[in-house]
């Protein structure tokens, strides 16, 4: 019997982007992060790793531009500090790593950690609160953070997932995480840059990504600021350990 399913390879590369860009909005909107994931987990089917990884940090640089301009009466910041502390340490790191990983292993892992990521808070509803460490234990999970920014954009799941077991309310969690992206993310940019990873083809997707963007990230804020905690914790680790999926598989 013959197979008419179209994979996402056999689509328009265009059209990957549209997609991953309007759903990576709207989880950052509602969340504050996990756009990197989503858009990685759409991206890296049509892109390679060195074009991706890039247009990730783009977009996600005006993302939380425009989010945290929409939010920022509400979000709690006194927590930053010491993530930055090793963050911009983690970048070049990152960033050094990205162009000598093979591409296959590099996509599968990025869907493991989706999956493990969403569908592990999904299962443990009420994950485990930890309160020792202190600062340096903040500040490690932002060097962890910062070398997979310089790597693939990924510099908020960290953070999130560190906050979250800090037990701390979700404006201040947002309020490490958010900053702490566009942070990483720009600095990312800076190093990619000087690694000539910034080509004209960028501009071009990012070009595309943008009015998709733009929709996602209002409706993530409208769902943020209007339906309960609970119910957008679900959803979105729905949707990132179903990206994970998708790379995996």
């Amino acid at each position: 019997m013959r197979d008419d399913r179209i994979t996402m390879t056999e689509l328009s590369p265009e059209l990957i982007v549209v997609l991953g860009a309007f759903l990576a909005a709207f989880v950052a909107g509602s969340s504050g992060f996990g756009d990197a994931l989503v858009s990685a987990a759409f991206w890296l089917h049509v892109l390679p790793p060195v074009e991706a990884a890039p247009l990730i940090i783009l977009t996600g640089i005006t993302l939380h531009v425009f989010l945290l301009i929409r939010l920022r009466s509400r979000l709690d910041f006194s927590r930053l500090l010491p993530f930055l502390s090793l963050g911009v340490i983690g970048v070049p790191i990152g960033t050094w790593l990205l162009q000598h990983l093979p591409a296959e292993p590099f996509k599968v892992a990025v869907g493991a950690l989706l999956l493990l990521y969403g569908g592990g808070l999904l299962i443990f509803a009420n994950p485990p609160t930890i309160t020792r460490g202190g600062r340096g234990m903040d500040a490690a999970a932002g060097g962890i953070g910062g070398g997979l920014g310089g790597m693939a954009g990924l510099s908020g799941i960290v953070p999130a997932v560190w906050s979250g077991l800090r037990g701390w309310p979700r404006d201040q969690a947002r309020g490490v995480t958010q900053p702490f992206i566009l942070i990483m993310h720009s600095l990312s940019l800076a190093a990619m840059a000087y690694a000539g990873l910034i080509t004209p083809q960028l501009a071009h997707n990012y070009l595309w990504a943008l009015p998709a963007m733009a929709v996602g990230g209002l409706v993530g804020i409208g769902c943020y600021t209007r339906l309960n905690e609970e119910r957008f914790r679900c959803i979105v680790l729905a949707i990132l350990a179903g990206a994970g999926v998708t790379l995996i598989v």
